[in-house]
């Protein structure tokens, strides 16, 4: 899983984007409606930033700020950090934990084509690991 390119592991389907005066409690509301952590903030087709849920609770909630007129550009983790879908997931993972985040942009010529993060890692085998208990309910 490691040596696969991102492109084959990123998350294409749950991946969110929001311009930057879009409010924070308008991109929670997102977040939680397609059950993702992060929103990329695009302006023009291209990256300007990441807001996570760990951007809401630090720089938002403990900052005391309202969330009803706060806007992703002032709370964003502006130009991240990124790869491109050729990269390897191992790569990924590696700058992830370097860099102490969870979730990558992945991007092609400044666009964003999808997102990985942290748990892509734990799916598979939480997958395997749920269909093994179910197998061995139904033969008990």
């Amino acid at each position: 899983m490691f040596d696969q390119p991102i492109r084959t592991i990123m998350e294409q389907k749950k991946f969110l984007t929001a311009p930057p005066e879009t409010t924070v409690s308008n991109a929670a509301r997102l977040m939680a409606e397609r059950n993702v952590g992060a929103v990329l903030v695009v302006a023009d087709e291209y990256l300007l930033g990441i807001f996570t849920e760990r951007d809401a609770v630090f720089r938002v909630i403990a900052e005391g700020r309202d969330a009803q007129s706060t806007q992703l550009t002032e709370v964003m983790t502006a130009e991240p950090k990124t790869l491109e879908p050729g990269k390897t997931y191992g790569h990924a993972l590696l700058l992830m934990q370097e860099n102490g985040f969870r979730h990558v942009p992945v991007v092609e010529n400044g666009r964003p084509v999808g997102i990985i993060s942290s748990r892509n890692a734990m799916d598979p085998d939480l997958e395997e690991f749920v269909f093994e208990a179910r197998r061995r309910e139904h033969h008990r």
